[in-house]
């Protein structure tokens, strides 16, 4: 059986005839993200903020004393309020397969996978695939005489079976990628996480319409792209979360501050925190605990982070979030720590299963390593030292 991604064959014989490539030790890898894509994601969107990091408003009305930030939420189980229906992910595999020299520069060339999936849940609890959609990234810095010669490529090359085929310069305007202190590759590792959620906003947009204020969706991960926050009915639900925040709660002798493992540590089971204000109060966020802490090994596990654009429909008055509605989309999301694919991820403790069936829809409409890498086909290496 021929390999379904032979025409990229056509874009390496290009790139070795306009640049010096010296391919990847044993032919190529696998970048991994260390440490996990949300941390990553978070790092850089607070390094922005004003802020810095330090949370000191709440978002929540009527605003908590902050001598008491933590609220029952007992789980309201979908018999009673069927409140989410919609859940999505998106995931990236990402190779290293070589570097490009031209004249004096230089930069890596990175071939990445970007899938994204919606499971859609019935009535009767059965979840079904209500979209999902894949890509193909060459990802690279050239020059503008190669760069626009590899764009006339992508056109034609858009067959390559379940996938579309783009060439993406990660220098371009265009995601949170930490230019003023990463590396080229973690650059257009930046630059592919982005793109990532592009295609997950894309994957939104096929549920518009069936949103309303009791058909809800979750986005695995965070709300702070400006295309999510635009969106309504959805939230944001982080398995993983900045260990690097501050909480500086009230104002005087009656102040207080913690970091987030003394935050995390007081909270009971089926309780939530406080909401708080974050990105300029455009996002607000809170902690919600799934699991005892008797079940798992340490206070931030069992814990997700929950993330919520703040628009006027979820508003009172005072422009912040009505509690009852924080309440009602916490008492929710308890319900759904179960079923568990316990033992099948390390992230067991905090996953919702809808969402964990949106993950292996995508893993396994990823080509594989061995298909990917088969594809590739450098011309000849020359010496670079040569004219």
């Amino acid at each position: 059986m021929p390999n379904p991604l032979i025409g990229l064959e056509a874009v390496f014989e290009l790139i070795g005839r306009e640049a010096k490539v010296l391919p990847a030790t044993g032919h190529a890898f696998e970048d991994l993200e260390k440490p996990d894509i949300e941390e990553i994601d978070e790092m850089l969107y607070h390094k922005d903020d004003e802020d810095g990091g330090k949370v000191s408003a709440f978002a929540e009305s009527p605003e908590p004393d902050p001598s008491a930030i933590y609220f029952p939420t007992p789980k309201i189980s979908r018999n009673q309020d069927h409140l989410f229906r919609f859940f999505v992910d998106g995931s990236f595999r990402t190779y290293m397969i070589g570097t490009g020299v031209e004249g004096t520069r230089s930069y890596p060339i990175q071939l990445a996978q970007i899938g994204g999936a919606v499971v859609y849940r019935n009535d009767d609890g059965s979840l079904k695939r209500h979209s999902s959609r894949f890509e193909i990234l060459l990802v690279l810095a050239p020059s503008d005489t190669l760069y626009n010669r590899l764009k006339n490529l992508e056109n034609s090359l858009n067959g390559l079976g379940r996938f579309r085929f783009r060439v993406v310069n990660y220098k371009a305007e265009g995601g949170q990628t930490g230019v003023d202190y990463f590396d080229e590759r973690n650059k257009a590792g930046g630059k592919i996480r982005h793109e990532m959620h592009l295609l997950e906003v894309e994957l939104i947009d096929t549920t518009d319409g069936q949103r309303n204020e009791d058909s809800w969706l979750i986005l695995d991960g965070a709300v702070k792209l400006a295309d999510f926050i635009n969106k309504p009915y959805m939230i944001g639900v982080a398995k993983s979360f900045s260990k690097n925040l501050e909480f500086h709660l009230g104002r005087g002798r009656g102040s207080r501050k913690l970091d987030i493992t003394s935050l995390l540590a007081g909270l009971p089971h089926e309780h939530r925190t406080a909401a708080f204000s974050t990105y300029g109060g455009k996002v607000a966020f809170w902690f919600v605990r799934l699991r005892e802490q008797k079940e798992v090994d340490y206070p931030l596990m069992g814990v997700v982070k929950v993330e919520m654009p703040v628009r006027p429909e979820y508003c009172d008055q005072t422009n912040k979030i009505r509690k009852e509605l924080i309440d009602r989309i916490s008492s929710a999301l308890v319900a759904e720590r179960n079923v568990c694919p316990y033992g099948a991820d390390a992230r067991w403790h905090c996953h919702l299963y809808p969402i964990y069936i949106a993950e292996k829809i995508i893993k396994t409409g990823f080509y594989s390593k061995e298909v990917l890498t088969g594809a590739i086909r450098w011309p000849k290496l020359q010496e670079v030292g040569n004219a």
